[in-house]
């Protein structure tokens, strides 16, 4: 296949569910750990096409979902210096710290700033040398290239006025940090086409052996989700546990060696807390020493802030996969993407908004 309507075609949709259907003959639980896959199975039902034997457990790969509240009410006060220029992807403008968000910073006066991309600001701490210009560098793996990019260059050339708020997440740890959950249901995992693109599959194969989990690579579109489900259960049903491709088209096994390199200049591994779940050891991404000085946790005074999560939201539970959007009691109720809880009501990759947007009227009914 080619094109892209050919990922979303209805007969081979049909087809997919059909072999799903015949293969299993027992009940499996499968965690698709991105939130784009998410999305992508709620909008087009696609886990209501399944036997009753099989559920999909929703994942902690939403970038902008695990990212705690201090982190930020740093970026918060950060953003409303008089001097800063704060630059930032658009959702994480709506994520609530535990007092106030980005936004709010914008309304109040802060110049908070839409980019596309951390050229954008790199740009920006070159027009305005007067300015102190700041990033927020979140993701997972695959941002962190570009990330690691605009670091370089700030540095080639000298800019003194460029830092970033670095709140980068890695996926196999959080696979890691579920699996070893007293509460775990999950028996295999489809893995995240976007960020095995940059990594390779290399460091999910020790996962899979240790735990005996089978991992499958894999798309975004429904025919993608579909196939690794398939490959997923195949593997379950003959006892295998092993790391698949289910998205050859864009990932290679060593993945992308620049972008891996890249990385590794620029960053090291750390620990890093995440929204609802804890601290998870070698979960994240800090500069390294060689790059400290664009660290805007070490030009700004805000490393000490610290913030308890919210207790009316269950973002954790739904992030390790315990729990469903629709079991949370504020969910569309107390919480809504006009005036969430937790981000992951207000990422466009968030289980809860896709349950908001696809799910909500129809359960209400």
């Amino acid at each position: 296949m080619k094109y892209l309507d050919e990922y979303r075609d209805a007969e081979a949709v049909r087809g997919l569910a059909a072999a799903i259907r015949a293969a299993a003959t027992r009940s499996w639980n499968i965690m698709e750990i991105c939130g784009g896959q998410t999305h992508t199975i709620v909008r087009y039902g696609l886990d209501r096409m399944l036997p009753s034997e099989i559920t999909l457990i929703h994942g902690p790969g939403c970038p902008v979902c695990v990212t705690p509240v201090e982190i930020i009410d740093r970026a918060v006060a950060i953003a409303g210096r008089p001097e800063v220029i704060f630059c930032s992807f658009g959702d994480m403008l709506r994520v609530p710290g535990s007092r106030k968000d980005l936004f709010t910073v914008k309304s109040e006066g802060g110049d908070v700033r839409l980019v596309y991309s951390p050229m954008d600001a790199v740009a920006l701490a070159q027009k305005h040398p007067d300015r102190q210009v700041v990033f927020f560098a979140i993701g997972f793996e695959t941002t962190a290239p570009a990330n690691a990019m605009a670091v370089v260059q700030a540095a080639k050339l000298r800019l003194p006025n460029f830092s970033m708020l670095v709140s980068h997440v890695l996926v196999p740890p959080a696979m890691c940090a579920v699996l070893d959950s007293p509460l775990n249901r999950v028996q295999g995992f489809l893995a995240a086409g976007h960020v095995c693109a940059i990594t390779g599959m290399d460091q999910y194969r020790p996962i899979a052996e240790r735990y005996r989990v089978p991992i499958v690579v894999t798309g975004f579109e429904p025919v993608d989700i579909l196939q690794g489900i398939l490959m997923c259960i195949r593997q379950l049903e003959q006892g295998r546990a092993e790391v698949e491709n289910g998205y050859a088209r864009i990932v290679r096994p060593e993945g992308n060696r620049p972008a891996l390199e890249r990385i590794d200049e620029v960053f090291e591994v750390s620990p890093r807390k995440w929204r609802g779940i804890g601290e998870i050891p070698s979960s994240g991404l800090a500069l390294r020493e060689s790059y400290a000085k664009f660290d805007a946790e070490r030009r700004f005074p805000v490393a000490g802030i610290t913030a308890d999560e919210p207790t009316e939201c269950i973002a954790g539970e739904i992030l390790q996969g315990h729990k469903q959007p629709l079991e949370c009691p504020a969910f569309g109720t107390l919480c809504t993407p006009d005036r969430p809880l937790g981000a992951p009501m207000v990422s466009t990759e968030g289980a809860c908004a896709a349950y908001f947007r696809y799910r909500r009227r129809e359960e209400r009914d």
